[in-house]
């Protein structure tokens, strides 16, 4: 059987889960089981904490593995990215006292707190500067006022807790993070029917199914409105002037297209969502 890591806790856990029973996986009922088994589809899950998850599967304990890219590139594990998921996404930024630093290299001899120490030390050997890291597992951004560092590393989203400490963003993006899938040897059996359907899943909540009638003279103008992953599916109707269509449309430009379409002259445009996909 497939043994794959799936997160226990924390912002990507959910989400993991939803999409693994969207992809046709059994899941568990008892939040505190640690392992799931689905014979029907060859696969044990393993729910284990997100930050030990690159360890499991780069040691070969586990085959595959749901978790973030930060957390895979700060483990320092044999394992690799596979594919994005789409979901968790995050970004890590440097951050020191307003008007304090301007750049990275004024970061050289300082101390700098962050959770994620391998990440952080590795974008700074990269970049040529030489910094003390001071590891935390959480509240970073208090780091600076309670003398513990003189600047942070940290995950960002507005911005507005670490303003609220007091510090201000500088210097270069480290990281632009989301959930991946991963594996120390993506050529065993069962992974690429994995990944194949959950880039699957993806595809059903990107994208939504659109239907409607256009005058057959139009199609070529309805096309560039609509121009699908490959081409529209065309039909004729039982009014040969008239033609239905039927095509994929990313889910956020659904009333755009709508719109547009409508203009042009298509009536009956329906939108349904996609369950499940095979691209």
């Amino acid at each position: 059987m497939l043994r794959v890591a799936v997160p226990n806790k924390g912002s990507l856990s959910e989400t993991a889960s939803e999409m693994l029973s969207e992809a046709g996986y059994a899941g568990r009922r008892d939040p505190r089981a640690l392992t799931v088994s689905d014979p029907r589809n060859g696969v044990e899950f393993f729910y284990l904490r997100p930050r030990d998850i690159a360890t499991y599967v780069g040691s070969g304990a586990l085959d595959v593995g749901i978790t973030g890219r930060d957390l895979l590139l700060d483990s320092g594990s044999t394992a690799v990215e596979i594919t994005s998921l789409d979901f968790g996404a995050s970004t890590f930024r440097f951050a020191g006292p307003a008007g304090g630093y301007d750049s990275l290299e004024q970061l050289s001899g300082k101390r700098i707190a962050t959770s994620y120490p391998g990440l952080v030390g590795d974008f700074l050997t990269k970049a040529g500067v030489s910094a003390v890291l001071v590891k935390l597992d959480g509240a970073v951004e208090s780091a600076v006022r309670l003398g513990v560092a003189d600047a942070v590393a940290d995950v960002v989203s507005t911005g507005s807790t670490l303003r609220a400490q007091g510090l201000q963003i500088f210097g270069p993006v480290i990281l632009e993070s989301s959930a991946v899938l991963i594996s120390a040897n993506r050529d065993l059996p069962g992974i690429t029917t994995l990944k194949r359907r959950l880039q699957g899943v993806l595809v059903a909540r990107q994208y939504v199914l659109m239907d409607y009638d256009l005058p057959a003279n139009l199609i070529e103008q309805a096309s560039a409105i609509t121009p699908g992953l490959e081409s529209p599916t065309v039909s004729p109707l039982r009014d040969r002037e008239w033609v239905a269509v039927r095509v994929m449309v990313r889910r956020e430009e659904t009333n755009q297209v709508m719109d547009e379409l409508y203009d042009l002259g298509a009536r009956a445009i329906l939108v349904g969502p996609i369950h499940a996909a095979r691209i």
